[in-house]
């Protein structure tokens, strides 16, 4: 890997992202490569790494050329691929403006949980629609230490486990994920958010993003707590006909989430490219040894 490749930082409501320009997929980014990249002592730094690809030149996203010229090849810090990334769909759309592929207004964006809409407003939000909430029957429970609370299960195109309680210490320091059980409600690990009021439609959260630890925020994450928070208040829009929108505070800034009633999720916030220049090749090497 003698040659240096572009990159760009970027971040979400401070969920950060290294940014990796590859439109005909010809970069092999192996987990070990992700992670180096995202160590935050010995790397760039970051919740995640957002490979940028033609959507025609990657396999996964082949299917969805049509709808969708570019694909967003997410990965979670550690290296692990993941199916979506709310926070991190703003930031690829903030990309391809900054590179002028796109300007204001509407686009889409292949993901591995589908092809995702995205405006981009003039005031400089972006506006992402985040498909349906699915919510699976069970109960779970989270717990951390000596405490338990129920959760609720809902699936953003991700997995995510909502737990109300009275004080987001109770959450600890979120370094590891907090266990849930049953433990074969999520074979594939999960998004695990504390929630606490702030107001009539309006909550705040901490999480636990699965492959990351402890983010500033998480965009689908976001979309789980205002869905899970509005069946906690009684409020179905697809029952009562008028969308549902809360105000979601995270530790790096606000979003705002409405559930239309055909059950669309709408989620709109910043999305902010803080810098660009190139890896050096001979760090990645020898990061890698």
């Amino acid at each position: 890997m003698s040659t240096r490749i572009a990159f760009l930082k970027g971040h979400g409501t401070e969920n950060d992202f290294v940014i990796v320009p590859d439109p005909e997929n010809a970069l092999d980014l192996m987990p070990a490569t992700v992670a180096a990249l995202c160590d935050r002592r010995a790397g760039i730094g970051g919740d995640g790494v957002l490979h940028v690809v033609r959507s025609a030149a990657h396999p996964e996203a082949r299917s969805m050329a049509p709808e969708a010229e570019w694909f967003m090849d997410y990965r979670n810090g550690d290296g692990s691929v993941a199916e979506m990334c709310g926070n991190g769909v703003r930031v690829f759309a903030r990309y391809l403006q900054h590179a002028g592929h796109v300007g204001e207004g509407d686009l889409a964006i292949a993901t591995r949980a589908g092809v995702k809409t995205v405006h981009i407003a003039k005031d400089g939000d972006i506006t992402v629609g985040m498909g349906r909430a699915r919510l699976p029957e069970g109960e779970v429970t989270v717990s951390v230490g000596e405490h338990n609370w129920p959760a609720r299960n809902v699936n953003m195109g991700n997995p995510h486990a909502v737990a109300f309680v009275d004080d987001l210490a109770y959450a600890g320091n979120l370094y590891t994920a907090p266990p849930v059980s049953p433990a074969n409600a999520y074979p594939d690990g999960v998004n695990v958010e504390f929630v606490v009021d702030r107001g009539p439609r309006h909550v705040a959260m901490r999480v636990h993003e699965r492959g990351s630890g402890e983010t500033r925020s998480c965009g689908t994450g976001a979309c789980a707590v205002a869905v899970a928070t509005a069946r906690r208040d009684g409020a179905d829009p697809a029952v009562t006909g008028a969308p549902a929108t809360y105000t979601v505070d995270l530790p790096g800034g606000r979003l705002v989430i409405t559930e239309r009633p055909d059950g669309e999720i709408e989620m709109t916030g910043p999305a902010v490219i803080v810098a660009e220049g190139e890896i050096d090749g001979e760090w990645l090497e020898n990061a890698l040894r």
